[in-house]
């Protein structure tokens, strides 16, 4: 008799402890999770933190905008080097440009710019560049490195005489990516402008001109 009070009163005691332990975890919030071991309190989840940027796809594109300076180089008359007239600082480019990616580093786009410089003579020269470009893009980690060729057409206008003549350019770029959205960067860039005067329908070959324009630009680059 005395076993088997002392087994119900230890049966008892048993569902007691139990039936607190399931009261205690009901009474605890329920939102409540347990940390986990690589919680330190940073902003993981934010869109700055989860950015991957080298995850660029085709259908990826962006605009860029660029604010900089041109520097005339090596002119060319009929073969010969001609020193250019220009007068440093020379002058200002601003420019737009759209970019289509086809794949993570293959792109596609085209640009629009806006240059102007003055001579010695305080006379101004303007050139309107417009031109479709094709590149590639290194990424290393935050950093961007598109690479690009254009070519185009480039109306230009001094004085009385205007022109309407064809351009190439080389160009690199550095971009830092500060948010999915956002790189900021500097671009460098050679082009080459040619003009071949006619008179009279007829070429001129002494007259021919082939100009090579250093370009330094401050560039904003929005991507959707």
């Amino acid at each position: 008799m005395r076993k088997a009070l002392a087994l119900i009163i230890l049966l008892a005691l048993c569902c007691f402890a139990g039936r607190g332990a399931i009261l205690h975890a009901q009474d605890a919030p329920y939102d409540e999770t347990i940390p986990d071991d690589d919680d330190d309190g940073s902003q993981t989840g934010s869109d700055l933190d989860a950015y991957i940027p080298d995850m660029y796809a085709k259908g990826d594109q962006t605009i860029t905008i660029s604010l900089g300076a041109i520097f005339p180089t090596v002119f060319f008359n009929n073969g010969r080097v001609k020193p250019h007239n220009f007068n440093p600082p020379v002058g200002g480019v601003l420019s737009l440009a759209y970019t289509h990616f086809l794949g993570p580093n293959l792109f596609l786009g085209g640009e629009v710019g806006f240059a102007s410089a003055y001579t010695l003579g305080q006379n101004a020269f303007f050139v309107i560049p417009i031109g479709v470009r094709a590149g590639w893009q290194f990424v290393f980690r935050r950093f961007e490195f598109p690479l690009y060729a254009v070519i185009g057409i480039a109306p230009q206008k001094y004085l009385d005489f205007g022109y309407f003549g064809m351009y190439l350019k080389g160009a690199a770029s550095a971009y830092y990516r500060f948010n999915p959205n956002w790189s900021f960067g500097l671009s460098a860039d050679w082009s080459w402008y040619a003009q071949w005067p006619l008179e009279n329908g007829v070429r001129i070959p002494r007259k021919d001109m082939f100009g090579n324009i250093a370009g330094v630009q401050l560039s904003a680059r929005y991507h959707f």
